[in-house]
């Protein structure tokens, strides 16, 4: 190799001054170095995670900041994050057993108890077990554990560790992308790519010690939701949402009819991107929405507003349960638990399925695929080609029952069957 003076050695790599905050363009290395070192400065750990994977972290964040000397070490940065995330499920296994003794059971059913002194005496005194299982999740169930990845990533799902069926879903791709580091191709990352890793590395290390992330991408904190006026015109053409305090100071061209709900809304920043496909008793936008009043004119929703005024509140999406309904071949859209409870009786006939989900639509197009033999999807359980998890099957009380088993609230709750135009189009497309 060339060896370079100290002065080119600190020369900024003009590779990095070329990405700006609006795209290809070029950068002063002043300006690159601050916004590159901006870019993560965000990017928190919580007081009570392990040293040693505080410590990685660092690191990376260290040789991130010296992209703009050296474009190479983005890429090394986005590799590295792949292999930490093994480090911080190891440290959190520990810090989760510390100090007992776990059975660990061999290929032939024997038992061995391992005292969890220190990282590094149990996993070598693991090493020399055969096919090692250990007791995971609520139900304690024996599962295979070697202390490799894959292991501990089932061992954080089955503790609770780590939610989200599209992250469940995800977590194949990081093992992927795991072995590809491993075992070296040559790359080339973007600081994008890299500030991405770093991003997602941070969320997991966080949620893993219990912590969400505000206005996270994989393990958000509950997402505020405000009190909202959706409104339409007599044909369906034209459609609004606003916040429903500000509905006194609307003025419409033209007639509209409202309803209220309560949803993820807030213009510039987190909105339900299906807000206005609302059913009121299904579950067809991304996030959790509630309905509250409607349909009616804009008088009559300024009259409920002053009476009742509602107040926002917080949800939560991850790991949520919903019911589908098939009956005579139809797919009913997905509903919530104390919705379909509450439905007439005549509604709740059929074969009912209860669904772990992360968006309502997952569980139609889930049993959509299923309706249609395609390859891959499962009947029960965590389906490993679709973000989804059936947890019962059957008639409405026994989906229920499974329902409340996962944590939802099946209080019944009589819902109009009211929906936005759009969401009529929706409910038609259902099959």
């Amino acid at each position: 190799m060339d060896i370079k003076p100290l002065e080119e050695l600190q020369a900024a790599d003009e590779r990095a001054l070329l990405f700006t905050p609006l795209g290809l363009g070029r950068m002063t290395p002043e300006d690159a170095a601050d916004f590159q070192q901006r870019a993560i400065a965000r990017l928190q750990l919580a007081d009570d995670v392990a040293e040693t994977t505080r410590q990685k972290f660092e690191q990376l964040r260290i040789a991130f900041s010296h992209g703009v000397l050296c474009y190479e070490l983005f890429t090394l940065v986005a590799d590295a994050a792949q292999l930490a995330l093994e480090q911080a499920l190891r440290d959190r296994f520990c810090a989760h057993h510390r100090g007992q003794v776990l059975a660990v059971r061999d290929r032939r059913g024997h038992e061995h108890r391992i005292t969890m002194t220190s990282p590094t005496d149990f996993f070598e005194r693991l090493r020399d077990i055969r096919a090692p299982e250990i007791r995971m999740g609520a139900a304690r169930e024996w599962k295979p554990f070697n202390g490799m990845l894959t292991g501990l990533l089932t061992w954080a799902r089955r503790e609770g560790l780590l939610r989200g069926q599209r992250n469940r879903s995800l977590e194949p791709v990081r093992k992927a992308l795991r072995n590809i580091v491993a075992h070296g191709t040559y790359h080339l990352d973007t600081p994008v790519e890299a500030a991405r890793a770093l991003s997602d590395l941070a969320e997991i290390i966080n949620h893993l010690w219990g912590r969400p992330t505000p206005g996270g991408r994989l393990y958000p904190a509950p997402l505020s939701r405000s009190v909202v006026a959706i409104g339409w015109s007599n044909h369906g053409e034209k459609t609004t949402a606003g916040y429903a305090d500000q509905l006194a100071e609307a003025r419409d061209e033209e007639s509209f009819t409202y309803i209220l709900v309560r949803a993820v809304f807030c213009p510039g920043g987190v909105t339900d991107p299906n807000l206005l496909e609302f059913d009121a008793r299904s579950a067809t936008t991304a996030f959790p929405a509630q309905y509250l009043w409607g349909p009616g004119s804009r008088e009559e929703a300024l009259v409920w507003l002053t009476r009742h005024q509602p107040e926002p509140d917080l949800c939560d999406y991850l790991d949520q349960a919903v019911l589908v309904r098939v009956h005579d071949s139809h797919i009913g859209l997905p509903v919530y638990p104390g919705v379909a409870a509450g439905l007439p009786a005549a509604e709740q006939r059929g074969t009912w399925h209860a669904l772990r989900v992360d968006r309502g639509l997952d569980a139609l197009a889930h049993l959509r695929a299923l309706a249609d033999a395609a390859a891959g999807h499962a009947k029960e359980g965590e389906c490993q080609a679709c973000p989804v998890d059936t947890l019962a099957t059957g008639d409405l009380a026994a989906v229920l029952k499974a329902a409340r088993g996962a944590g939802a609230d099946t209080t019944p709750l009589h819902v109009p069957d009211v929906r936005t135009p759009f969401a009529n189009w929706l409910a038609d497309s259902a099959t």
